[in-house]
């Protein structure tokens, strides 16, 4: 366990420590175990790092509602406990765009995102969201205006904390659009065909964004293509950090 900002956060140092360092971060509501498919074969290589993110897994929940920015810097902090200096990132959705934020702010060797966000979406207000919010203003309905809300919301908005809600909330509304564009640091994006999650539109985007880039999109697959065609994301990592 490493301890920050009064949190215990549960992470996996192995592999060969002579070796260049990976580190690799989960999606929303995923853990360490996510990873380790994309990680094991890598062990003889590369020293390995992978933590359960704050609030996820066997780590703690931060005590307050969380940037982006403030988990770079733990991973940060982390990285500096290991005395691991530059390292390459590995992001899966929510863990890729916190590699974005860490690429933007400190020294990356080669990043790969796998079907990360980057900007806000736009999205015009249902019928039952504007009823909600006429509700809010009405004495005696403002509560259980709140309660259809988080019933109403995502998968993951409904099955996280108060906490963790918040965060979810400041993480969705943070657009890295214009702030990509700066990132230097070689990077190689895969994505699937079907993802529902990030549409794979944004993927082409990402791509023009970041100067040096590549990306393969695996046809007829979701959010976790990179599970789904485990072996060819193995074999693009290999070709990639060598």
């Amino acid at each position: 366990m490493y301890k920050y900002d009064g949190i215990n956060i549960n992470y996996k140092d192995y592999g060969n420590k002579d070796g260049e360092a990976i580190v690799y971060l989960h999606g929303w509501g995923q853990n360490i175990e996510m990873m380790e498919p994309i990680a094991n074969p890598f062990k003889n290589s590369h020293r390995l790092i992978i933590l359960d993110l704050p609030g996820f897994g066997k780590s703690e929940e931060p005590k307050s509602a969380w940037t982006l920015e403030d988990y770079a810097d733990m991973i940060h902090n982390l990285l500096n406990s290991l005395e691991v200096k530059k390292v390459n990132l590995i992001g899966h959705s929510f863990g890729g765009k916190i590699s974005l934020v860490y690429a933007m702010k400190y020294d990356v060797k080669k990043m790969i995102l796998l079907g990360s966000p980057y900007k806000v979406k736009i999205k015009k207000p249902s019928l039952k969201v504007r009823i909600l919010k006429k509700m809010k203003n009405v004495p005696l309905l403002g509560g259980i205006a709140d309660k259809i809300k988080t019933q109403m919301g995502s998968v993951d908005y409904r099955n996280a904390t108060p906490m963790m809600r918040n965060i979810l909330v400041k993480h969705v509304n943070t657009d890295l659009t214009e702030k990509i564009k700066g990132i230097k640091c070689p990077t190689f994006i895969i994505w699937g065909e079907l993802d529902a999650a990030v549409p794979v539109e944004d993927a082409y985007e990402l791509e023009g964004l970041i100067k040096d880039s590549g990306l393969v999109v695996y046809e007829g697959c979701t959010h976790y293509a990179y599970l789904e065609r485990l072996g060819q994301t193995v074999a693009i990592i290999e070709s990639f950090m060598k």
